[in-house]
C-alpha cells in the first residue's frame, strides 16, 4: 500500500502543529499520530484548495471499515459544533480525515486498538470553496449605485412646493407660552 499524502492549508497545519506541542508536553498517546500527520502532509495555499478536500470546518461524508456512511463536521474542539455533528481533529478519525480528498482512503492507527480503514466518500461543504463561490457571485453581480435620471430646474419643485422653507407663526410656543 502506498503512503497517503495529505494536503493541509497553512491554518490547518498550524493547528495540528500547536496540538502536537501541547500534547507532546503531556506525553499524550496521540502525539505520534500528530507527528506522522505533519510529516505526511503538504501545505497548500488557501486559494489552491480543491472543493473536495477535507479542511477544518468541512462537512465530510465517510465510512469506517466498510461500515455505514457518517456525516460530520471537522472541528478543532468539541465545543465548537452541536452535539453529535462535530468530529474533532484531536480524535484519530478526525485527524485521519483532515487533508484527505474525496475518494481517498487511509489507515487510521488507533493508539488503543487495531488500525481501521477510513474512506472519505464526499466533502459536502468546505468553507474555502464556499468563500470562493461567494466572491465569484459578488464579482459577477453588477454594482448598484444611484444614477441621476432627471435634473429639475430650481423653478420646478415637486408637488407644487416652493423653493423656500417657510416658518408659520405659533408653531413653537417658546418659554413665554408655558
Amino acid at each position: 500500500m502506498t503512503r497517503t499524502v495529505y494536503r493541509l492549508t497553512a491554518k490547518d497545519f498550524a493547528v495540528i502543529e500547536a496540538m502536537l506541542m501541547r500534547r507532546r508536553a503531556f506525553a499524550d498517546p496521540i502525539a505520534p499520530m500528530l507527528e506522522r500527520k505533519l510529516a505526511e502532509s503538504r501545505v497548500i495555499a488557501t486559494g489552491a484548495v480543491e472543493p473536495d478536500l477535507a479542511t477544518l470546518n468541512s462537512r465530510v461524508i465517510f465510512r469506517v471499515g466498510g461500515g455505514s456512511l457518517q456525516t460530520r463536521t471537522l472541528v478543532q474542539a468539541e465545543a465548537s459544533a452541536p452535539v453529535g455533528s462535530g468530529l474533532p481533529v484531536a480524535t484519530w478519525r478526525g485527524l485521519c480525515l483532515l487533508g484527505m480528498k474525496a475518494g481517498q482512503s487511509a489507515l487510521a492507527e488507533r493508539p488503543d486498538g487495531p488500525a481501521e480503514e477510513i474512506l472519505l466518500e464526499d466533502v459536502a461543504y468546505q468553507p474555502e470553496a464556499a468563500r470562493r463561490a461567494a466572491q465569484d457571485r459578488a464579482a459577477e453581480r453588477p454594482r448598484h449605485g444611484l444614477k441621476l435620471v432627471h435634473s429639475a430646474s430650481a423653478g420646478d419643485w415637486p408637488l407644487g412646493g416652493r423653493g423656500k422653507i417657510r416658518q408659520t407663526e405659533g408653531d413653537d410656543p417658546g418659554p413665554s407660552a408655558a
